[in-house]
């Protein structure tokens, strides 16, 4: 492959956001990446899929559905507005609503199963068996026809449930076999016949020996759910009928529920750990991420794409001197959505600078705009369960992306009383501890363990009281202008273009005939003394390697400037070395306070402490030492 020309960046695509837009786009049939949730769902192993928002759950829906993917009968249920503020308000005297809202998903996949077995009775035998005559029957004195919405179909359940559904064709008539009971009993009776009967059907026409089971899909409930009691029974009552449609027809039916991982574990009820074998997490390493990348660009481009093609010809080989799918998997959430946004964005980035190539420009600025993105999506992805996050965001704006417990509770107390006063029913959790959980829990904050920072996800566990340095997740640090682990302003000297001047002069002496060493070379020398006295107190010092690499390279540079200006005197160039020192010294005494105000000269941090303290120290005897007459106090310094 040669240099990549105009047309082939107008060819790259790696994708749609949603898996629905993206299956009709192509993409999906082709770049689908399978993993173990997706195997676990068509081999029937599991048949709960949770994940987050757009870790790709429908789009093993979509690939379920696929004609020649699952050998057996699938009917996909994806529940609107409508149908969901009808299971929500559904209720029956006598049940808890969770059970009460089981009946009524229990009545769709009834029904959904009915209708399947009248379609599916022709591909078993010629003549319809008396069965499913009667399902027939049923389905017709109920109004459930072929292209009712499920809305339609939640009505007809409320109210037959409610009062009686058509049962005559059972042989039940509501009004005598049935009278007597409570709603919830008796609505659960009648449920019970419905059934009866569908499996009788099934078990007439050996389905559950001769093919697969039929396969329902359940999928998109977050657009009809919200945080309030109803809404968490309208899923627990989802899940209960689930299981009970597997008992209700044996090797005839399956479910596969598709649940985003916030809504599934904040949910509490009674039978919870009877679901825990059911479940298939979605999990993504940068490795997943890099082959659907790979995959994406073959299939839109119709081309044999290597690895190196791709990054090293489409793309840049190195972002900032990191490999550029490293770069851009790293500044993204483990989760196909946010990388098939990236890497759109780097390549309409680069087609609308007119580059024939994404260009390493091209990735940096499309790694800003990405980074705004993905910060207000985090927002609007739990503005139900934490409609607060967005002002946690902006508390920890400029603050650097290494964020110290102590320093963490300093900005949280400067604004706890307008959070409080903005969302008094979250007074509870917009506590320090509850900020740290919940910025934890959607992978906003990463925790230091060990040598690693670990981030939310899989099998890690929550905050622990003794953790105290957090990270800002790289995808959220350019929005945030936190791209260095503290807010320090870099050693810059010559920004002060009037404290230090230099010209050729001619001096009465040679620097080098053995005369004792004057007063500017000893100010110079007492500032890379005190430089050397910092570095030493920080390679000991128990502080983030972030930190303390950061505070190492400024100090580096007091270190080189001073021997540089050090140089420039012996050569005979006249510079105003007071100022230089008093400069250095300044930069040192904010240095110290920006460490402060990040949390690191704190009682929990001995060891930043003692860095701060030796900085200060450093920093008052070179202001005086540039007060000093003759230099006397510039030996005054310790040794070590």
């Amino acid at each position: 492959m040669t240099e990549p020309e105009t047309d082939l960046i107008a060819q790259l695509f790696f994708g749609r956001d949603d898996a629905e837009n993206d299956n009709q786009s192509g993409l999906l049939q082709v770049g689908f990446r399978p993993n173990s949730a997706y195997d676990a769902a068509l081999t029937g192993r599991k048949s709960l899929v949770i994940g987050r928002k757009g870790a790709g759950k429908s789009a093993i829906c979509m690939r379920l559905m696929a004609p020649g993917v699952y050998p057996g009968a699938t009917v996909l249920i994806t529940p609107d507005d409508a149908a969901g503020e009808e299971i929500r308000r559904f209720e029956l005297q006598g049940l808890t609503p969770d059970t009460a809202k089981s009946l009524i998903w229990r009545y769709v996949f009834a029904v959904q199963a009915a209708r399947h077995l009248v379609r599916h009775a022709r591909e078993h035998r010629r003549i319809t068996p008396p069965s499913v005559r009667v399902l027939k029957r049923f389905l017709r004195a109920s109004g459930e026809g072929d292209e009712l919405r499920l809305y339609d179909r939640l009505l007809n359940g409320r109210r037959g449930l409610q009062s009686s559904l058509a049962l005559e064709a059972f042989g039940v008539k509501a009004s005598v076999d049935l009278a007597g009971a409570s709603e919830g009993a008796r609505a659960d009776r009648q449920l019970r016949v419905l059934e009866k009967g569908v499996l009788a059907a099934f078990t007439e026409l050996r389905c559950g020996t001769q093919h697969e089971p039929l396969l329902l899909l359940v999928d998109q409930v977050e657009q009809v759910w919200s945080l309030d009691p109803d809404s968490n029974s309208m899923v627990v009552g989802l899940l209960l009928a689930s299981k009970h449609a597997a008992a209700a027809f044996p090797r005839a039916v399956r479910c596969v529920l598709f649940l985003r991982s916030d809504i599934y574990d904040s949910l509490i009820f009674g039978n919870a750990d009877k679901f825990r074998g059911d479940e298939a997490r979605i999990g993504w390493t940068y490795e997943d991420l890099y082959d659907v990348s790979l995959i994406r660009a073959r299939a839109s481009l119709r081309a044999s794409l290597t690895p190196e093609q791709l990054w090293g010809e489409v793309f840049p080989a190195r972002v900032e001197g990191e490999e550029t799918a490293g770069y851009l998997f790293s500044r993204a959430l483990p989760r196909p959505r946010d990388a098939i946004q990236f890497l759109n964005l780097c390549r309409d980035t680069a087609k609308e600078r007119g580059h024939r190539r994404v260009s390493e420009a091209d990735v940096l600025l499309a790694t800003v705009q990405f980074s705004q993105w993905k910060l207000q999506d985090l927002a609007n992805e739990y503005l139900v369960n934490y409609p607060f996050l967005a002002r946690l965001f902006a508390m920890l704006e400029g603050a650097g992306f290494v964020v110290l417990r102590g320093a963490l509770q300093q900005r949280f107390d400067a604004h706890r009383e307008a959070l409080h006063r903005q969302f008094p029913e979250y007074a509870e959790v917009l506590t320090l501890e509850g900020v740290i959980d919940t910025l934890f829990a959607v992978n906003f904050l990463g925790v230091k363990r060990g040598n690693g920072v670990v981030y939310a996800g899989g099998a890690q566990q929550t905050i622990q009281s003794h953790e105290t340095e957090f990270h800002i997740h790289p995808c959220f640090r350019p929005a945030l202008s936190a791209l260095a682990p503290i807010e320090l302003h870099p050693y810059n000297p010559r920004t002060q273009s009037h404290r230090l001047e230099s010209q050729q002069v001619s001096l009465p002496f040679p620097l080098d005939a053995g005369f004792v060493v004057g007063r500017e070379f000893g100010l110079l020398d007492s500032l890379l003394t005190s430089c050397e006295r910092i570095l030493r107190q920080l390679a000991r010092a128990e502080l983030p390697e972030e930190v303390r690499s950061e505070v190492s390279r400024q100090v580096g540079r007091i270190l080189s400037e001073a021997s540089a200006v050090r140089e420039r005197l012996r050569e005979g160039q006249y510079v105003n070395v007071d100022w230089h020192v008093v400069e250095a010294a300044d930069y040192l005494g904010a240095l110290a306070g920006g460490l402060v105000a990040h949390g690191m000269g704190d009682e929990d941090h001995a060891g930043g402490s003692y860095v701060v303290q030796r900085i200060q120290r450093e920093a008052a005897t070179l202001i005086r030492a540039v007060g000093g007459a003759g230099g006397g106090s510039l030996r005054s310094g310790e040794s070590n």
